[in-house]
């Protein structure tokens, strides 16, 4: 059944950030490429009767009734759409009958933090549906990369999966940079031998952040590898170089997630070091100030004694000696500790 120009309407995008409709975009394709129109959701099981089309719905944060709507249209498993319902899957691949359901974490910035959010990606032979959660970018530099080159988006749903997979591990891409930015200006208060708080939460932040993006990253590579490698019919044999080059991608991310996370882990472990060096040479200082007084110290509290016989208190020159003595002594110690470098 061919699909009625009344049935193709123009649906508003979704700014990224911002909020929007749950429908972002319902577009439908021929299977040489070419983009038909866009359609409603209603009209999306009559572009399916169509065996020269296939269609690429973007949702996000659905409501249930959508969500309901959608497994109508598609025919999707119960189990995947209760998924998609509840945010907070972990990354995986799965398969219902001939349906692939893949579920992606996301990073993005927002006001200066990166926020983690999911994509939900249902993957059919004729049908593509990604259902973002929480903070994501829209993926619509992806549709319109695709729409610019039909010859590749002739080779069906799969080379949609690789365009939006492509764009979210090329969004880490600006963090990890970032990462490497924030680093390196710490490195000045971590050789500092004062004790910074605020440095040495900055650095257990970016560690914290970093795992999990390292968290969101790793599971990729497995998944990707599967996409290379299994799936026939559901992913276009000449579509696999091209998961070849994200996965490539994903472990250029993931080696350097891995490298971050051990120099912030050594900047810690310096930054205590040099902390734990400064206040030994502080607690050295004060041992030496302590020796150098413990000398006249004794001096008085020996001479501070009630005692009625000390034959030296009846010499004329007794006090003067006591205290040429007390300061010689005294003396030599200060020049012992300052040779030996604890002064």
């Amino acid at each position: 059944m061919a699909v009625t120009q009344e049935s193709l309407t123009k649906l508003p995008s979704m700014s990224a950030g911002g909020a929007g409709p749950p429908v972002v975009n319902c577009v439908a394709y021929s299977d040489r490429g070419r983009r038909i129109g866009d359609i409603t959701v209603e009209a999306i099981s009559e572009v399916l009767k169509r065996q020269d089309s296939f269609v690429w719905l973007g949702l996000h944060e659905p409501g249930d009734d959508l969500l309901c709507k959608i497994q109508e249209e598609f025919g999707l498993h119960d189990l995947a759409i209760e998924d998609a319902r509840n945010a907070h899957q972990r990354p995986k691949i799965e398969v219902y009958d001939d349906v692939l359901f893949i579920v992606v974490h996301t990073a993005q910035f927002v006001e200066g933090t990166v926020r983690f959010g999911e994509t939900h990606i249902f993957l059919g032979k004729r049908f593509l549906v990604t259902v973002r959660h929480g903070s994501s970018l829209p993926y619509a530099p992806a549709r319109v990369r695709c729409e610019q080159n039909p010859d590749l988006l002739s080779l069906g749903p799969s080379f949609g999966l690789y365009a939006v997979l492509d764009y979210i591990v090329d969004n880490f891409f600006p963090i990890v940079q970032c990462f490497e930015g924030e680093l390196k200006e710490l490195e000045r208060s971590i050789f500092e031998e004062r004790f910074d708080k605020g440095t040495i939460e900055r650095l257990y932040h970016l560690k914290r952040e970093l795992m999990t993006l390292r968290l969101s990253v790793t599971p990729m590579q497995d998944m990707l590898n599967q996409l290379v490698r299994f799936y026939q019919g559901m992913i276009h044999d000449e579509s696999r170089v091209y998961f070849r080059d994200v996965f490539d991608h994903a472990l250029r991310i993931s080696e350097a997630t891995t490298a971050l996370g051990e120099m912030i882990s050594a900047a810690l472990q310096v930054n205590l070091s040099m902390v734990s060096v400064g206040q030994n040479e502080v607690v050295k200082r004060l041992a030496g100030w302590a020796g150098i007084l413990a000398i006249p110290t004794t001096v008085g509290s020996i001479y501070g004694m009630n005692f009625e016989h000390m034959p030296e208190l009846s010499g004329t020159y007794s006090y003067f000696v006591v205290l040429a003595v007390t300061a010689m002594i005294s003396t030599f110690i200060y020049w012992r500790l300052k040779k030996a470098g604890w002064l």
